[in-house]
């Protein structure tokens, strides 16, 4: 079975050319021929790059490059602007990009709250009638995410890193899964995936990470794997573990049967992002 990863990041280091426009936790640069030697590594087929929003906000620009390196081990993912007068045109030339395979929105800061707010309704309807899905970044805003996906049948949403809060360095929240019972609800909602992604940063154990086990066993019981994603968040987590470890709790854990491992890790992938391998 391929073992696909639901997020990793790749960028390069500061400069005039392409300046950051914020940071992200993580070393001075990540090229796209380092993500994929970090893959290689640990056996790590391919990888969702979500280009970074911290960094280059809507601007893909640097992961078309990764990709044009490297366009068997990735698929591209943009953030979008849905206050943009120009988001249709937007998504729908994404659509139509080489390695694109899904478009991101944030729930947070100044974004709006209001479930029928039409600029982010209109975002989803445009991914749907592209067959993009939409990864939502929505992090307390939970409740949210499950009524614009009820407003919007046909738009596949695909909830970042569990819809929890994930540290960038130690040490772990206190409450690691506050808000699980809210993710749990989105079960409903068969449009509705979830990448389980950075999951291990919200241990208070070491490696193996066993103490992730029971929570993360009521996502799949409510979901089903066919609708969870692994996922590292590389380089996000790397504060908190190594990329091998974020690979091999998954790979090891006793709490999987080999179908579970085998849709977790590769096979649900496929089917949210239509990304068939192996890859071209």
């Amino acid at each position: 079975m391929p073992t696909l990863d639901s997020q990793v990041h790749a960028y390069e280091r500061n400069h005039p050319g392409r300046p950051w426009i914020g940071t992200l936790y993580g070393p001075p640069e990540v090229t796209g021929d380092q993500m994929a030697a970090a893959m290689d590594a640990v056996g790590v087929d391919g990888a969702i790059l979500v280009s970074p929003f911290s960094m280059y906000r809507y601007d893909a620009s640097y992961a078309l490059e990764v990709f044009a390196a490297h366009p068997g081990r990735f698929r591209l993912v943009k953030p979008v602007d849905p206050t943009d007068p120009a988001v249709v045109d937007t998504i729908i030339d994404w659509a139509s990009t080489d390695g694109a395979v899904g478009i991101r929105i944030f729930l947070r800061d100044n974004a709006s709250t209001d479930p029928a707010d039409p600029a982010i309704n209109r975002v989803l309807a445009t991914a749907a009638q592209r067959s993009l899905p939409v990864n939502v970044a929505c992090t307390g805003r939970l409740d949210q995410a499950g009524q614009l996906a009820a407003r919007n049948p046909n738009t596949r949403l695909v909830i970042d890193h569990l819809g929890l809060p994930q540290p960038h360095e130690p040490p772990p929240p206190a409450e690691p899964f506050p808000d699980l019972p809210k993710l749990l609800a989105l079960a409903a909602h068969e449009n509705v995936a979830v990448k389980v992604s950075g999951a291990c940063t919200l241990s208070h154990e070491p490696f193996p990470y066993k103490d992730i086990w029971d929570p993360l066993g009521r996502v799949f019981d409510a979901f089903g794997v066919d609708r969870c994603m692994w996922g590292t968040d590389w380089t996000r987590a790397v504060g908190m573990l190594t990329y091998e470890q974020g690979v091999e709790a998954f790979r090891i854990t006793d709490r999987l049967s080999n179908g579970e491992r085998a849709a977790l890790m590769g096979d649900t992938l496929q089917r949210v992002y239509n990304w068939h391998w192996p890859a071209a």
